[in-house]
């Protein structure tokens, strides 16, 4: 097969959505299958390898947010019509859309990633009631692709009543790179969480460092450590005031990141408009237990073994980080062996199988 991927919003500090759209063309690589990349960049270039296939990077205008976005959509027609993919897969709902038109006249096989939900996010940005516009966009997305994939249960609830034919595909976590080893004894009181992830406004950090505030204010010996960055940094710096959270940017090592999930004792994966939560399972994947919002794709990835979760309010989610703290304290070793035992049920593997399997009936 001939498998074209396209995503924008794909930067050099973004996480989630750069490492799905990687691990799943690696794997279209080792099955054998050429694999075709455009992404925006600052200028056009094509770069090729037998371990990633053909990436393009399309000159394109950077956001405020340190994205770039392509704009120029004739060029990308241009590059898939040299390609000739036997399949497309977009994964932008908004920018790249029009992809799904040039395979529908071309009678090439199109999926949608639908890595975001979008009637939730624009609810947290406008305070609005959008579901009505939202649908109607989904509706159109649904006519012009084949498949529309989801991650979570969660993820699909937006895709309701459009006629999309809809196909659930969890991704997965490296669980060679993200591995338990060996905790030094604890000699500090100190209770360590940490939060992985972009500083902006639809991932939620807020309630993070809201969360950590909260128990500093009831006198717990507290540390929170934050690794990412974002539009809105300087804002959580305020929120943080001088309560113990640490903010020390982007990690680009995933063994950096890794050791920092291992050396603290629970994950904040608290954003409520989430639709699956790679950083959730890269955490337990090291052993690290996790806290979450009680709604969200976070909510479905774990389960009373290795989690609390709470509704997302400081309050209610500095109680739950109380509660899975007393757990930690009762039995480490039986939280550690099954929150890895939770992750160990994502690997990548299953995701680049299912999506294989949909590329080639599609073909």
């Amino acid at each position: 097969m001939r498998i074209a991927q396209l995503a924008n919003f794909v930067g050099p500090t973004s996480g989630g959505l750069r490492r799905a759209v990687d691990q799943l063309g690696r794997g279209y690589v080792r099955a054998g299958h050429d694999r075709l990349l455009i992404i925006p960049g600052p200028s056009d270039s094509v770069t090729t390898s037998p371990e990633v296939g053909t990436i393009v990077t399309i000159s394109s205008p950077a956001l405020s947010s340190g994205y770039r976005l392509v704009l120029n959509t004739r060029k990308v027609r241009k590059v898939l019509d040299r390609f000739k993919p036997t399949s497309v897969e977009v994964s932008d709902k908004w920018t790249m859309s029009t992809a799904g038109l040039w395979a529908r006249k071309r009678g090439v096989g199109s999926v949608l990633f639908s890595h975001e939900r979008l009637d939730d996010q624009a609810s947290m940005f406008l305070e609005l009631e959008v579901a009505k516009p939202i649908r109607a966009l989904n509706k159109w997305l649904a006519k012009h692709y084949d498949r529309v994939v989801v991650t979570t249960r969660y993820s699909a609830g937006e895709w309701i009543n459009t006629r999309a034919n809809l196909v659930v595909v969890p991704l997965g976590v490296d669980l060679d790179e993200f591995t338990p080893t060996p905790r030094e004894p604890r000699t500090s009181p100190t209770l360590r969480l940490i939060y992985s992830g972009r500083l902006s406004r639809e991932k939620s950090p807020h309630l993070g460092v809201a969360t950590a505030v909260e128990l500093d204010r009831r006198g717990v010996d507290v540390q929170l450590n934050v690794y990412g960055t974002g539009p809105i940094i300087e804002e959580l710096r305020t929120l943080a005031g001088d309560a113990p959270v640490f903010f020390h940017g982007y990690l680009d090592s995933r063994s950096a990141l890794a050791q920092a999930y291992r050396s603290a004792d629970i994950d904040l994966s608290v954003c409520p408009a989430e639709t699956f939560g790679l950083a959730v399972l890269e955490s337990l994947a090291c052993g690290t237990p996790a806290v979450t919002a009680d709604r969200g794709g976070a909510k479905e990835l774990v389960d009373s073994s290795c989690a609390q979760w709470a509704s997302p309010d400081p309050v209610f989610l500095a109680d739950a980080v109380l509660r899975m703290y007393e757990r930690l304290k009762a039995d480490e070793e039986a939280i550690h062996r099954s929150a890895r035992a939770c992750a160990e049920r994502y690997p990548w593997d299953t995701a680049i199988a299912a999506m294989l399997d949909i590329h080639e009936e599609l073909a």
